[in-house]
């Protein structure tokens, strides 16, 4: 069986992890989960991560055809138009989107939002199956930290998104809306029926205690073994408990609201106001006291 080629891109500001990911034989390239650089604090949007990714791609001669998205991302923004403007690349993300965009709607005041998903060239279903070149790709759909999370399947490798952590820093949040650690568990434990010796590429890593260096890449017999939340062993409702427990004392992620609203448009921002600039919604919830 034929295995792609696969180069990551760390971003340390938000640990955020995209691959390009090709078919040594045909040329073509995938890029999966891109990053758009975005200061919250001045507003400003930098390409320079997206860039660094097509100045690799073109040095090597690799040809990208398609990004994908393993879910609307709540600690970065897509940078997969910009991608797509340089490359003619086509977008794709798995097809409950649509539930998300269906939940953050009304969130954000969105009244122009489409909630059928079509911001995205292509929608994904479970067990769905298309090519990077003469590479077979499969799509599975794996729910818990959002409705919408997909993993692909390519070869020997798969790229969870953020289902999966590296074993000594464990698995992902379910406390999103529309998110759910019971139905986390089970779509873990899809994952981690494939072959022991199936690469995983994770979407992030924060370099657990004791750790010093950056890590993304682990197998499925690795997190059957010492995965610290859920090795063999582990039940689905001790998981649940326990990812219920600690989703309570999260934070939210510092780039949620700029990062939810553009990434369920396939990374669009709103159209600019008439005098050109663009804006984003920030809710505000008010504790009004005495």
């Amino acid at each position: 069986m034929a295995q792609p080629f696969i180069q990551a891109f760390f971003d340390e500001p938000t640990n955020t992890i995209s691959y390009l990911v090709a078919d040594p034989a045909t040329r073509t390239a995938a890029v999966i989960d891109p990053v758009l650089d975005f200061d919250m604090a001045s507003g400003s949007a930098d390409t320079r991560s997206a860039a660094q990714i097509l100045a690799f791609a073109q040095a090597h001669d690799w040809q990208i055809a398609m990004v994908l998205e393993t879910h609307a991302h709540a600690d970065h923004l897509s940078a997969a138009p910009f991608i797509k403007a340089h490359t003619g690349a086509w977008t794709g993300i798995g097809a409950h989107i649509r539930d998300v965009q269906t939940i953050f709607r009304p969130v954000f005041a969105m009244d122009d939002l489409k909630t059928d998903g079509s911001d995205f060239d292509r929608l994904f279903a479970d067990g769905d199956r298309f090519a990077i070149g003469e590479l077979e790709v499969e799509v599975l759909h794996v729910p818990g930290h959002t409705p919408a999370d997909v993993a692909y399947r390519i070869g020997d490798a798969a790229f969870v998104g953020d289902t999966l952590f590296m074993p000594d820093y464990g698995t992902a949040r379910a406390d999103f809306p529309g998110g759910d650690a019971r139905t986390l568990y089970r779509s873990i434990r899809r994952l981690l029926a494939l072959p022991d010796a199936t690469r995983l590429f994770l979407c992030h890593d924060y370099k657990a205690p004791g750790r010093n260096d950056y890590r993304w890449e682990t197998t499925v017999g690795e997190q059957r073994r010492s995965s610290i939340h859920v090795h063999d062993g582990v039940s689905e409702d001790d998981f649940v408990a326990m990812r219920e427990q600690r989703d309570a004392g999260l934070s939210v992620p510092k780039l949620l609201l700029p990062s939810i609203q553009v990434n369920i448009r396939a990374g669009q921002f709103q159209p600019a106001d008439a005098n050109g600039v663009t804006y984003l919604r920030i809710p505000v919830k008010w504790q009004k006291r005495g």
